[in-house]
């Protein structure tokens, strides 16, 4: 199994999951999301055994279902061990709107990308690339790091605007300051 992502896995997860929740919209976060913009990214931004995803109509399908979460639906039918995971090679994290730490008004700078399912068009939709690194700065563990200096190495970020996100966002001073600080190194390169 590969741990390498493709457009047909993103694609696969899409219609997974428009099926399941009978929705036109899926919302990608986490490093996946680069696919609907750089389907052919650096294989480091790529690798990864999952697909962090949600339906854009998870907060109206758990009311229609008292007591379940979305999330949870996700990662029971096609999460960890499950046969979607075995028979695609990857599996699909269930996540919600409240999982990613992104800036204010991300949701006006989404990248779309349209998918087939059964003659109807599905959108997945992603935070933008700015927005994204922002969602990295905000928990900058090893793993981020080393995404955001791929993804900088190859498409270098806009710093500034990166930076002013990053002001917007509601995140503890400690890690604002490591955040910053990381920026400005990779400024300095």
């Amino acid at each position: 199994m590969s741990e390498v992502r493709t457009i047909e896995d993103l694609e696969r997860a899409v219609r997974a999951l428009a099926t399941l929740f009978r929705t036109d919209a899926v919302v990608i976060i986490g490093s996946q999301s680069v696919l609907l913009e750089w389907p052919d990214a650096p294989v480091l931004m790529r690798t990864s055994g999952e697909i962090d995803a949600y339906p854009i109509n998870w907060l109206g399908w758990e009311q229609d279902h008292p007591g379940d979460e979305a999330s949870e639906e996700i990662n029971a039918l096609f999460g960890w061990g499950s046969m979607f995971h075995e028979a695609h090679g990857f599996y699909i994290d269930g996540v919600d709107a409240n999982t990613a730490t992104l800036p204010p008004g991300w949701q006006d700078r989404v990248i779309h990308l349209a998918v087939q399912l059964d003659g109807a068009t599905v959108t997945a939709i992603a935070p933008s690339p700015e927005d994204l690194v922002v969602s990295k700065l905000a928990r900058l563990d090893e793993k981020d790091i080393a995404y955001i200096q791929e993804r900088h190495r190859f498409r270098p970020l806009d710093i500034e605007t990166v930076a002013d996100r990053l002001a917007a966002t509601e995140i503890d001073d400690a890690t604002r300051k490591s955040a910053l600080a990381f920026l400005s190194s990779l400024a300095e390169v």
